[in-house]
């Protein structure tokens, strides 16, 4: 095994991906503020992955008083807390950067909306 791989499988977190593109999340953040620790909330639309092991990362966009906020967050940071799911999106892009021109209610992605099976014994 290569060194660098074997080094990078250490600090991998374990069931980090439980989200995808379009989808509406919440990521808990820890933000150090002189010897002070915290954690901040950040949640918006999922418009981007990239991937590369251990250096993946994704970006969140939000509306923040009518202003369009984005957020790159590597996904296996020991900064990252964790990603709650809030609504999951309904999407035909690989990327969404064509919410970056939309204002308003056109910056909404479908819902995705999963059929439970009724099954009759």
């Amino acid at each position: 095994m290569d060194l660098i791989k074997h080094v990078e499988s250490a600090q991998m977190k374990e069931n980090a991906e439980g989200f995808s593109i379009g989808d509406t999340v919440r990521v808990h953040f820890k933000i150090v503020e002189g010897k002070n620790e915290r954690v901040q909330i950040f949640e918006g639309t999922v418009i981007a992955k990239n991937n590369g092991g251990l250096r993946r990362s994704f970006t969140v966009r939000k509306l923040s008083f009518n202003i369009g906020v984005e957020k790159v967050f590597p996904l296996h940071s020991p900064r990252l807390e964790r990603v709650e799911l809030v609504q999951a999106g309904r999407i035909r892009r690989a990327k969404l950067y064509y919410l970056r021109d939309r204002v308003g209610k056109a910056t909404k992605v479908r819902q995705l909306i999963t059929k439970k099976s009724t099954k009759k014994s």
